[in-house]
């Protein structure tokens, strides 16, 4: 977790989509250790992690259960947000799955699926906060993407689609909504080893072989990202919108 104090983010209404597990969950607890107010959706009861969060940080974040591809839930859960904490003022949309696929065995549903939650929930969160922002006068939206589009990785083709549309989305949103003070921003992280990311796809050979693509010589943990979104989401990076920040460790390079 990282030791950096960002004071404009205290009292900060935050709102991250799956943010009782993996990455989201430390990116919970990053956002309540600066004082914001936090609200998180995710698929399954995160009572035990709420109460775990009170325990260690002394805030309560509100968890509003939802699934992300249920859209008019989603904008009922950002309402409801909104309605707790005041409008948001920082969005992470960071929920995906990156189930593992190959081109042939892609059928329509599948193809939806993963769209619907990669990149569809995305782009509505995002409309859903907007006006809020309008109305703070100021927001800062961050878009998790991830490398694996700008390596051109083969085993989940739907997937780094949705990561490049993604890219694509965030630097038109900014755009549009630049005038309104809305900075939106994407964050592509390398291989975080999440305990889902251990179970299912890390093999020996798997990290051996990334590894050796890195500059830096450790393997990204999910804390490693808690430091650059906070950044993102505060007047810090003022002047950033409509950009790529990759954290991976030196896997890939941009410019």
């Amino acid at each position: 977790m990282t030791d950096a104090l960002f004071p404009d983010l205290k009292n900060a209404s935050v709102f991250i989509t799956g943010g009782g597990a993996g990455i989201g969950a430390n990116l919970t607890e990053g956002f309540l250790r600066q004082g914001a107010r936090v609200a998180f959706v995710g698929r399954f009861d995160a009572s035990a992690f709420v109460d775990e969060m009170e325990a260690a940080t002394g805030s309560r974040p509100l968890f509003l259960q939802c699934d992300i591809t249920d859209i008019p839930t989603l904008k009922q859960r950002i309402a409801e947000a909104t309605e707790a904490h005041g409008p948001v003022t920082t969005l992470v949309n960071n929920a995906a799955n990156d189930q593992r696929h190959t081109t042939l065995e892609v059928d329509e549903d599948f193809w939806d699926w993963s769209q619907a939650i990669n990149l569809k929930a995305y782009f509505f969160a995002c409309q859903a906060v907007i006006e809020g922002m309008r109305k703070a006068g100021h927001g800062s939206i961050i878009n998790f993407s991830s490398i694996s589009y700008m390596m051109g990785n083969a085993g989940y083709p739907a997937y780094t689609t949705a990561n490049s549309g993604i890219n694509g989305m965030t630097r038109s949103l900014a755009r549009e909504f630049g005038p309104d003070n809305i900075r939106v921003n994407a964050l592509a992280p390398g291989w975080v080893l999440t305990d889902k990311q251990m179970d299912k796809w890390a093999t020996p050979e798997g990290l051996a072989a990334h590894m050796e693509r890195m500059c830096l010589k450790e393997h990204l943990k999910p804390e490693d990202i808690v430091g650059p979104v906070l950044f993102l989401a505060s007047k810090t990076s003022r002047a950033m919108t409509g950009q790529a920040m990759v954290v991976d460790g030196g896997v890939v390079v941009t410019g």
